[in-house]
């Protein structure tokens, strides 16, 4: 008799009962150009144009391209509301993997420190950012955003507005999160490789900064091949969310001299930790965290050790580094993506250790269940990290 293995995608069908659903295409996006400009000041950029603001603050948003004409048109949401018209629906499947819920497969990140062809498909499905939208918000480290105002509220040149930078901004959650937490005017640079993303990520970008200050946004399609401080020449801040971990030693080292050169902060969010704690507890936990501790490790990716190679990487060039956790912490509430993060928690550890296939479909099942029944809770920890460089004479 021949045996086979179950792959991840089995596994997760067995037990979740449903099908892997395909990438999305970048519906109402149209054909973007390489690098497209979005912004809600009525200025002319290069990309996609953007109607001006009337009298009464911003109208809806309507994102256009130089070869293909008007695209859709938005109302602008609130600025901490994710659940906007751009926001895509959730899968109608329970059962359903969502692509990039956890690294089930041989996929790339979204935003990479290296080049990479055009057509490589994204990671993250646009339904599996939604769906940790609400988890990520309340998990970021609110400690370090004191710290970090003082440095903006003191950079030179502050008199134009802060300049943001997000990498792999995927939906724009980032933004959605910190720009209403920070007083003063804000331009918000979006940057993504999946042109279906920064077209959510514009039309659903925050208008006002804490203090009623206009917040402006623009999009630049394309990876990060090679972050130089001129790439980020005027930017006050750099940020990006669960980032770091999917990283090489080198990008990361890549990313810290361009912070560095540029004389800018950056608020690196959510790179996990390598730690979880399911209650009630299993046998198997332990043996399926190493697995996917390892998984992440793969190719040379930092994983789990991400943000201790950072906090090197940026105190090695001057910056002073703060660290502080932030924990997803799921109960019956966050069922739906507790569900998600399980089928892609397990799936990689298989796709690590083929051999667990058989133990692991059994494990999955149950821990479905108990999530099903309100009965699971699960911790999944993170960090988030703070560098605060040497300000340069250059900087804005």
């Amino acid at each position: 008799m021949r045996r086979t293995t179950a792959t991840p995608a089995d596994l997760a069908r067995r037990a979740g009962g449903g099908r892997i659903p395909s990438q999305p295409g970048p519906r109402g996006a149209g054909n973007l150009t390489e690098v497209d400009a979005v912004t809600q000041d009525g200025h002319r950029h290069p990309g996609p144009a953007v109607t001006p603001d009337g009298p009464a603050g911003p109208g809806p948003t309507v994102v256009s391209d130089a070869r293909t004409g008007p695209g859709t048109a938005a109302a602008p949401a609130g600025p901490t509301d994710p659940r906007s018209a751009a926001a895509p629906a959730r899968p109608t499947d329970p059962g359903s993997v969502i692509p990039g819920a956890g690294p089930v497969g041989p996929e790339q990140p979204t935003v990479r420190l290296r080049e990479t062809g055009p057509d490589e498909p994204p990671r993250y499905a646009p339904e599996w950012l939604q769906l940790r939208e609400g988890a990520d918000a309340s998990a970021r480290a609110l400690d370090l955003l004191d710290p970090l105002r003082i440095r903006l509220a003191n950079l030179p040149g502050r008199t134009g507005g802060a300049v943001v930078h997000d990498l792999g901004c995927g939906t724009g959650s980032m933004g959605r999160w910190l720009a209403p937490r920070l007083d003063g005017a804000q331009h918000w640079v979006l940057h993504d490789r999946d042109p279906y993303l920064l077209h959510f990520a514009a039309v659903a970008s925050p208008r006002a900064a804490a203090d009623g200050s206009r917040v402006t946004v623009e999009t630049r399609r394309g990876d990060v091949a090679r972050l130089t401080p001129d790439a980020l020449a005027g930017a006050s801040l750099v940020t990006a969310s669960a980032l770091l971990d999917v990283l090489t030693r080198e990008e990361v080292g890549t990313l810290a001299a361009a912070c560095a050169g540029a004389g800018c902060p950056a608020l690196l969010t959510l790179s996990v930790a390598g730690r979880v704690e399911l209650a009630p507890a299993d046998p198997l936990d332990e043996e399926i965290a190493a697995a996917f501790n390892a998984h992440q490790r793969r190719d040379g990716l930092l994983g789990p050790d991400a943000v201790t190679v950072a906090a090197e990487a940026f105190a090695d060039r001057g910056a002073t580094v703060k660290i502080q956790p932030s924990p997803w912490r799921l109960g019956p509430a966050e069922a739906a993506l507790t569900a998600q993060w399980l089928r892609g928690w397990v799936g990689a550890a298989v796709e690590q250790r083929p051999e667990l296939a058989a133990r692991a479909e059994r494990y999955l099942a149950a821990r479905l269940a108990a999530c099903a029944a309100g009965d699971l809770h699960v911790t999944v920890h993170h960090s988030d990290l703070l560098a605060l460089p040497r300000p340069t004479g250059g900087h804005r």
